[in-house]
């Protein structure tokens, strides 16, 4: 686990720098064991600044929140450098958002978090309920350790571990300008059983598995909003003319917004989760994200996220693709 006082000195350094305009790390929540985005703007600022396993929060997305250029008329762009922290899995947002040219490499100095897995706050809520006073969350060895109310509570890993943790294989940053801590071995592969099982779905089933999940959708955009590959200021799906998608909240509506959405993130998106972790209704959105994810790599070989240096998958071109499913 990243020691606090290192990152807070690391931070101080580069939150003097001139050419860094603010840092965007973890600070503690406002309620028991929850983390949340901080966003630091003076040296004075950094001792706010945490990592620890509720440091969930994907911070790539915020990174295409700032401004973008060119700026209003008679504005000058403020063209210093974006501090973020990043663990492995959020580290391939900004591998696919350079990748896609949603800003320059210089614009951002990236401060990489080796990282052994977060938990899963709906399962933190489920076993500890009623925490409401600050809390603490640390691993040690292959347990959890929570200490609230004066408790200490020592959990196997296995048990509060989120989902996307027990199949990362990039728990090391894959871009990164200072590195916190020791690297991290792959501990995970992914199988895609969960796809599988899916698949092997009939047709029937499926529809009724993904009506009664679409259903429940509250069209809040939450999913979308959270998302670090979803950052175009024109959403297509906002469109009044031509109108795509309607406003109402019904089953048909809901699955077209869905269906539309993952065909957008189809080889672009990182597995980070987010989408699923923020549904107020609980819809498994990563069940239909992977299986595209899956699809992408079975039939192109290609990976989001994962090589600096590899186009977007939708911008190649190849002269002798024989694309004999036209005719």
């Amino acid at each position: 686990m990243v020691d606090v006082s290192k990152l807070r000195e690391t931070a101080r350094e580069i939150i003097s720098r001139e050419d860094v305009r603010e840092l965007i790390g973890y600070r503690a929540g406002t309620y028991g064991f929850r983390a949340r985005p901080a966003f630091v703007y003076d040296p004075g600022e950094v001792d706010q600044l945490i990592f620890n396993p509720a440091c969930v929060n994907n911070l790539a997305t915020y990174i295409t929140l700032e401004e973008k250029l060119p700026v209003p008329r008679g504005q000058e762009p403020d063209l210093r450098k974006v501090a973020v922290m990043v663990k492995g899995c959020d580290s391939r947002a900004l591998v696919q958002q350079m990748a896609e040219n949603a800003y320059e490499r210089d614009r951002i100095l990236v401060i990489g978090i080796p990282c052994t897995g977060v938990v899963d706050m709906d399962k933190v809520q489920a076993r500890f309920p009623d925490v409401l006073g600050p809390g603490e969350i640390s691993l040690e060895g292959d347990k959890f350790v929570l200490i609230f109310d004066g408790r200490r509570e020592e959990i196997p890993k296995e048990e509060l571990l989120a989902d996307k943790c027990k199949r990362c294989r990039f728990p090391t940053p894959l871009v990164y300008d200072v590195l916190l801590d020791e690297e991290v071995a792959p501990f995970a592969t992914d199988d895609y059983s969960d796809v599988e099982a899916l698949e092997s779905r009939s047709q029937d089933e499926k529809w009724a598995y993904w009506e009664e999940k679409f259903s429940r959708c509250i069209r809040c955009y939450s999913c979308r909003n959270v998302c670090p590959m979803c950052y175009c200021n024109d959403c297509i799906l906002d469109r009044l003319r031509p109108q795509w998608i309607r406003r109402s909240v019904d089953i048909s509506e809901n699955t077209a917004f869905h269906i539309a959405r993952a065909y957008h993130l189809a080889g672009r998106c990182i597995q980070c989760g987010e989408c699923q972790r923020v549904c107020p209704v609980e819809i498994p959105l990563m069940e239909l994200n992977r299986k595209l994810y899956k699809d992408v790599e079975e039939l192109y070989d290609f990976e989001p996220g994962v090589k600096v240096d590899a186009p977007p998958l939708l911008s190649s071109y190849r002269p002798d693709d024989p694309e004999d499913f036209i005719l």
